[in-house]
């Protein structure tokens, strides 16, 4: 029985990555396909590839998933713990993406943790979710925001006398790094919150020691985003790529390489599963303001910041929703 459980608990998390891959392929592409740097099909393939490389660089945001959120009890109920985490992520996913609001997958999954802990009466380590959830939450976007802004000043200080045909054509090229760059740390930081999930399960289930991550579960975590991320997620992209601001080339590499660079910061700096999704956005806005304030259409982010505030307690509820339903089923 608990055998048929872990093995279903994996599954569905594998279903939460590839929700997540096509929830958030606009993070890596939105911009260079809005710009024309890239087209939708070699955009799409290229993140594939990326996400797919992205996930074997490190697994220590995946120990913090694992192991720094919750503690969970072992057997059946550690384990209905996990499913109803993953089924709260899921939903929460497939909400937004319909309404093509850009929120974040990870905080979902995060969300869906503490719902499931806490409707199980069990442990949640408030200090890692403090640490690793809430102050990144908070700091990544301002500082997104404010570093995307001075990286674009200083291009428009290095391109001032330059031809506008000439620059143009140059960041094109530019956002072709750049975009491949995104697409890297998005695999490095949302396939390693996968693999936490399905370490964790393995470890309440009784079929693993410790919270080394499996070669196979990093394999499977890496297939499954990259499969999502190929299917696309246009109606999140056309909110990034051109509700947000009208992006132009030099834009665009600012937002990825800034946004790129926070995403490498606080995964092997600081083991942080911080959201792929609010660190581009918050990159477009900061870029975008530099053009003019007016020029950022701030009813669309303020209707973006509302799903971000939304996200960890609405996926919570789901998940603790999930848990009371399974566990009158299993219990």
């Amino acid at each position: 029985m608990e055998l048929a459980a872990v093995i279903v608990v994996i599954v569905v998390a594998l279903a939460f990555d590839y929700t997540n891959g096509f929830h958030d392929a606009a993070n890596a592409i939105a911009t260079s396909v809005s710009t024309r740097a890239l087209s939708p099909r070699a955009a799409l393939i290229m993140a594939a590839v990326m996400n797919l490389a992205g996930a074997f660089l490190g697994t220590e945001v995946a120990s913090t998933v694992g192991k720094g959120i919750i503690s969970a009890p072992e057997g059946m109920a550690g384990l209905a713990v996990v499913l109803a985490a993953l089924i709260g992520a899921i939903v929460w996913n497939l909400v937004t993406w319909f309404f093509g609001m850009p929120s974040s997958s990870s905080h979902a999954l995060i969300g869906g943790l503490v719902g499931a802990a806490l409707a199980s009466a069990g442990t949640v380590q408030w200090s890692g979710v403090l640490e690793k959830v809430v102050i990144p939450m908070v700091v990544s976007p301002v500082v997104g925001f404010v570093l995307a802004g001075l990286v674009m000043i200083g291009i428009l200080w290095l391109v001032k006398d330059g031809r506008p045909q000439r620059v143009t054509r140059g960041f094109r090229h530019a956002q072709t790094v750049s975009a491949a760059a995104m697409a890297l740390g998005h695999g490095l930081q949302d396939a390693q919150k996968t693999m936490g999930v399905i370490v964790l399960a393995l470890v309440v289930g009784g079929y693993h020691q410790g919270f080394d991550i499996p070669w196979w579960v990093i394999l499977l975590s890496a297939g499954a985003l990259s499969a999502g991320t190929a299917a696309g997620g246009w109606r999140i992209m056309r909110t990034l790529g051109r509700r947000i601001i009208d992006l132009d080339p030099p834009r665009g590499f600012a937002a990825e390489a800034t946004a790129s660079a926070v995403l490498y910061t606080t995964a092997f700096a600081f083991a942080a599963p911080i959201s792929t999704t609010q660190t581009i956005t918050s990159a477009i806005l900061g870029v975008g303001a530099t053009k003019r304030l007016s020029a950022v259409r701030w009813t669309v982010a303020g209707n973006i910041v509302v799903a971000w505030v939304l996200t960890l307690p609405m996926a919570a509820l789901v998940a603790a929703l999930a848990y009371w339903a399974l566990h009158g089923l299993l219990m």
